[in-house]
């Protein structure tokens, strides 16, 4: 999955004063009272709006997510198994800013026993600043926030504590309040001058996961590379072709918690860039990086019906776009090649996909589906003329390995 359009999760927030049912409220701090929230509109609820003073008596659980962020939806059971376990105990409401039609077209598919409200105006969003989602916000029963954390951190045990009314400490999850663009400009400045250089920092706390190769960049296109807080595995596959996820294997025995670094690369020709990235890895770390055979299982992207193929959008402009993510899709000047790849990081479960439409024309495509319900995409694609059908073919697998040494 290309890391530029999240893979990690992120939102834009400003540490101001808002302005919520007519008061004036401040970012909330541990220990102190949240204000009275109106959480409106509410799905998935017997009431369709509640204020947070109704619920007094009762732990809330805050959870910040939304339908394109797969850490978010990893969390969900965890949560909807603590209500379950605490009912008229503990009330959790997630909060997205996506709208009513989206979160209910989510929940048509993934039912849930979870209150869903809606906050496009992201006014309950300011009052707990952060960068990243999920982000959970645990408040007592009597209504003093708890803590900022994550979801997984919210456990049987901790609600437990509170309705015992004991002591607890969880682990603030503290995020950097400058956004990706801002982390770059400061810590990776590069004048416009600069033909070649080459950085490497441990992580940088609080922030995303991402990375670059500036192509909307009229300067830096294609021969620069900017990675934040990504692991070996990635940096690895960045250095080979790029290689997606689906398609790779790697036998390091690191786990989740592997480390994260980040770096900025300057090449002065654009076909150095990936070279250049394995012999700055090669120095610093004791991996190898081999490309295997394997048969898997795979898509196979064909044209069904040529007439309606004919009529998807062909690019006049030249211009190349890149935006995409899950759910979504709006490029410009893409080849059924460039459109199977999509495909793969964003529609398949993490399958391979493979273009065998035979087609080499540049097409302009956009649209939105439901990742969470595949019926939606397969029907974007009859609509297009396409179809993709599960066999196996022989793919080129990125395997990753510790050197060995004598």
């Amino acid at each position: 999955m290309p890391f530029f359009e999240r893979k990690t999760c992120m939102k834009k927030l400003t540490l101001l004063f808002i302005l919520i049912t007519s008061c004036a409220f401040s970012q909330v701090k541990n220990g102190e009272q949240v204000p009275d929230i109106n959480f409106q509109p509410i799905l998935n609820a017997p009431v369709k709006q509640a204020k947070l003073s109704e619920l007094k008596g009762q732990v809330v659980l805050i959870e910040f997510w939304a339908t394109w962020c797969g850490s978010c939806i990893v969390a969900m059971p965890h949560l909807k198994q603590l209500q379950e376990k605490y009912p008229g105990k503990l009330q959790v409401i997630t909060i997205t800013d996506e709208t009513v039609k989206r979160t209910g077209q989510y929940l048509a598919v993934k039912p849930s026993n979870l209150w869903f409200a809606i906050d496009t105006g992201s006014l309950i969003t300011k009052l707990f600043p952060h960068q990243l989602i999920p982000h959970s916000v645990l408040i007592g029963a009597d209504g003093k926030l708890i803590a900022n954390t994550s979801p997984e951190l919210v456990t049987d045990k901790v609600i437990d504590s509170l309705l015992h009314r004991k002591q607890i400490h969880l682990a603030e999850k503290k995020d950097n309040p400058m956004d990706y663009e801002e982390i770059i400009k400061t810590y990776f400045f590069a004048a416009d001058t600069v033909k070649t250089r080459f950085i490497m920092l441990p992580q940088i706390k609080g922030a995303p996961g991402v990375s670059t190769t500036w192509l909307m960049d009229s300067t830096f296109n294609g021969r620069r590379l900017t990675c934040l807080n990504l692991d070996l595995t990635t940096l690895y596959r960045l250095a080979n072709n790029n290689f997606p996820y689906s398609r790779m294997i790697d036998k390091r025995g690191e786990g989740k918690n592997a480390p994260s670094y980040c770096l900025d690369l300057i090449v002065a020709d654009k076909k150095d860039l990936q070279p250049a990235l394995q012999r700055e890895l090669s120095k610093r770390f004791d991996l190898q990086a081999k490309v295997e055979q394997q048969t898997k299982d795979v898509y196979v992207l064909k044209i069904t019906d040529p007439e309606k193929f004919k009529k998807i959008t062909h690019n006049t402009s030249g211009k190349r776009t890149y935006a995409a993510s899950h759910g979504s899709i709006d490029q410009q000047n893409m080849t059924m090649k460039d459109f199977a790849d999509y495909l793969e990081s964003y529609g398949t479960g993490r399958l391979p996909v493979l273009d065998e439409t035979g087609n080499n024309e540049k097409f302009d495509i956009k649209f939105s589906f439901q990742p969470e319900n595949p019926a939606s995409l397969t029907q974007i694609l009859t609509d297009m003329g396409l179809g993709w059908e599960k066999q196996q073919r022989k793919v080129d697998m990125l395997v990753i390995y510790k050197q060995k040494t004598s």
